[in-house]
């Protein structure tokens, strides 16, 4: 039996979001195929997830220089903590499901500090000698849902396709944890063609009921 990350980082839920309706059916789908696996839900938006501060710097660097992890600052303690907590938990998962809007070209920031917390040298990624670093998770796969308002998914070849930053970096993350395989799943233009607003979201439904039952 496997494990599936379900992890969204959205506000709201499928009634006012197209992305987390099509997560919705995704899981659906999957659940259907694969009814032994355990999903487990991360709400980004209602955790405890840890910025890069001052706290985690200076906690790491103290650990590095031989400082018992008891001995940190009772700040430095919690946020390390955390993020050891999130990182294992993304590691011992066998699947990964994202699923985001695009905002202002990109994902929502709370997804960006999610990633940070689960980029961690040992634990996603290493550094060898003579070769440099590798990423630790080649048996993993992974899958990402983003909806937008304008076309601008890879290969749409549409005027906004080049300013894309969500789905984009998001890959770039996953090969450097060492996860090539990754696809996407878009559901967009509904602003930019209000007309077909509808046909666009059921057409992206049925694909996502298609692809979740092979992932």
């Amino acid at each position: 039996m496997g494990t599936v990350l379900y992890i969204t980082a959205h506000p709201f839920d499928d009634a006012q979001s197209h992305a987390m309706a099509a997560g919705k059916e995704f899981l659906q789908a999957y659940r259907t195929v694969h009814p032994l696996e355990e999903v487990i839900h991360l709400d980004l938006f209602k955790m405890d997830i840890p910025h890069l501060d001052a706290d985690v710097f200076n906690g790491w660097e103290k650990l590095k220089t031989g400082t018992a992890f008891e001995e940190l600052s009772v700040n430095e303690k919690k946020k390390v903590g955390r993020i050891n907590e999130l990182v294992d938990q993304f590691v011992a998962a066998d699947k990964y499901v994202f699923v985001s809007p695009i905002w202002n070209y990109s994902y929502p920031p709370i997804l960006k500090a999610y990633i940070d917390c689960i980029c961690i040298v040992g634990k996603t990624f290493k550094y060898l000698p003579d070769v440099g670093r590798i990423g630790l998770l080649s048996d993993k796969k992974a899958i990402h849902i983003q909806a937008s308002g304008s076309i601008m998914s890879p290969g749409s070849q549409s005027p906004a396709e080049s300013w894309e930053m969500g789905h984009r970096h998001l890959n770039v993350i996953m090969e450097f944890m060492g996860i090539s395989n990754f696809s996407g799943i878009f559901i967009e233009g509904m602003a930019e063609y209000p007309d077909q607003a509808l046909q666009i979201k059921e057409k992206a439904l049925h694909r996502t009921r298609e692809v979740a039952r092979e992932f």
